[in-house]
């Protein structure tokens, strides 16, 4: 085990089969393809946009809301940063296709700072095999692709274990980027980056971190955070004192008293959302059982440990909430990827291949039947859930698939046999599918999770010279996509001034329901497809 003097690293060989230029257009490829082309999607994705997209309208940059609701829970970093994408490309790309850039930036220095956490633990090959990993992983897949503020904390993340990594040997420097990761991490999730980082301090147990310099630059970390965490809240309280009361009732977090009963949930969620880092973590737990004390171990086993206990006590089990222990788990799984077993190895290369491929195929063919209505059989079926779509897929979509699918088969043909071989084949793997999705399936899929045709045709039905639209049961999302897509500002039920409206807006079930006593009921529409709400327009008798 090494001494302070030296370096943590765990070192991996031989080198990774992909250099630093193709990885990098792996990450590049992976980051951009879906992040813009389509419009805010129900639910996250929507509301996120939407809180930045008032900060820009009213210039309070300052309280994150939504149609004239605090929403402080989350701490502003990511809206400010999606806000001023859209500054500055709004006259390039739509509104809502310029704010979700934030989380294609977000996630490049995710990655970027993985890759040096997981070289300064790990040696050289590290970085790229915790890339790797990051890209395979399945619960990253939609979260970093839609407009998320938690992509924002695991960059922090990242950032915070590449500075601990290195602490004791370059106390102020590591100290300074410690602090930084841990004050924008606040600024990014709030107490949800406080309870994943902080109680990293615990490092201090292994000898490599106990150290007079690790000391130094844990003490030089804590006041270089310290007035970042401070600054955003005073000024919340000191301008926006209501908001302030929101933001600290909801700050404190009591465990689940189901918290047991929710463990079987949990273990299902990890199973693939985790897939392959915690397959590959247990692995590395297991090769280095007799010296877990090895930094490179313990810094990420920590983490992953304390992440998942909160995970376990505090959160249901839903994916957002497990995206925090990503990075922890990632950075332990590199130090178990080079010494798989030759079968296991094998075992995940060929899984890889035939899954892909043969899910590449069914994307191809699924393609064809949305945008060529061929198989006319399988097309029928396309139609069903997203009835009145009509494609408009242009040439290069074709182009771009096809040599992507060729890019494939060359890989997996002439990839050499390395340890690496199985998780380069399935983060490609991942990349290749999600991209063929964005380029033949993006149209249908943006056609069925949007809110633009419901709010036109809710528009063309509204009265003329109505006096203002109650709403009930609507959600964030909802409200604020009629806003965007059509200007239609509803008044919630419960505010002052509803009683005056003689328009209603509910949201309910696809089962009839009767009207409102007084009212009756002008339109109802609901997303193509979409079962599980409809919408239905009242005026009063």
């Amino acid at each position: 085990m090494p001494g302070p003097e030296r370096s943590p690293q765990l070192s991996l060989r031989p080198p990774l089969p992909l250099r630093a230029p193709a990885l990098v257009a792996l990450c590049l490829l992976y980051l951009l393809a879906g992040l813009v082309g389509h419009d805010p999607w129900k639910t996250d994705d929507a509301v996120h946009f939407g809180i930045s997209y008032a900060m820009l309208g009213d210039a309070n940059w300052l309280a994150p809301h939504l149609s004239g609701e605090a929403l402080v829970e989350t701490p502003p970093l990511y809206y400010w940063v999606a806000g001023l994408g859209v500054k500055a490309l709004g006259w390039l790309l739509p509104a809502h296709d310029a704010a979700r850039l934030a989380s294609g930036l977000f996630g490049a220095m995710f990655l970027a700072a993985l890759a040096l956490a997981g070289s300064r633990l790990h040696g050289k090959e590290g970085g790229g095999t915790a890339v790797l990993i990051a890209v395979g992983s399945l619960g990253l897949l939609l979260p970093i692709h839609d407009t998320q503020p938690q992509i924002a904390l695991l960059a922090a993340s990242a950032c915070f274990y590449a500075a601990l990594a290195r602490l004791p040997l370059r106390p102020v420097a590591s100290g300074v980027e410690a602090g930084l990761a841990l004050g924008l991490g606040f600024l990014a999730a709030g107490l949800a980056a406080l309870l994943n980082l902080l109680p990293l301090a615990l490092l201090a147990t292994n000898r490599y971190w106990r150290t007079p310099g690790a000391g130094r630059g844990l003490l030089i970390a804590a006041a270089v955070a310290a007035p970042i965490i401070a600054a955003w809240p005073a000024a919340l309280a000191w301008i926006a004192p209501d908001s302030f009361s929101a933001w600290w009732s909801a700050f404190g977090l009591r465990p689940q008293a189901h918290a047991l009963a929710l463990l079987p949930a949990h273990a299902e969620l990890l199973g693939w959302f985790a897939w392959p880092a915690l397959p590959l973590a247990l692995w590395a737990i297991w090769l280095n059982r007799r010296r877990l004390q090895h930094p490179a171990i313990y810094l990420p086993l920590l983490g992953a440990v304390n992440s998942l206990l909160i995970l376990l006590l505090f959160h249901e089990p839903r994916p957002l909430s497990a995206l925090p222990l990503l990075v922890p788990l990632i950075l332990l799984a590199a130090a178990g990827v080079a010494q798989l077993r030759r079968g296991a190895n094998n075992a995940l290369d060929w899984f890889a291949m035939m899954t892909f491929t043969l899910v590449a195929a069914l994307v191809w063919l699924g393609g064809s039947a949305i945008i060529l209505e061929l198989p006319a059989k399988i097309a029928g079926n396309f139609s069903r859930f997203q009835p009145g779509f009509e494609s408009d897929v242009g040439v290069a979509p074709w182009i771009v698939a096809t040599l992507l699918s060729l890019a494939w088969f060359w890989l997996i043909a002439s990839s050499p046999r390395s340890p690496w071989r199985g998780i380069t084949h399935w983060a490609c793997g991942v990349t290749l599918t999600w991209t063929l999705v964005i380029a033949l399936w993006l149209p249908w899929v943006d056609y069925g999770k949007s809110y633009r045709g419901v709010a036109v045709a809710l528009k063309k039905a509204l009265p003329a010279g109505h006096q203002c639209i109650r709403e009930r049961r609507l959600g964030p999302a909802q409200r604020f996509s009629l806003d965007y897509f059509a200007g239609i500002k509803t008044v919630r039920a419960d505010s002052r001034g509803a009683s005056a409206c003689d328009i209603l807006l509910e949201q309910g079930s696809e089962k009839s329901s009767p009207a409102p006593s007084g009212w009756h009921k002008i339109w109802e529409g609901n997303r193509p497809g979409d079962h599980s709400e409809r919408l239905r327009l009242y005026r009063r008798d």
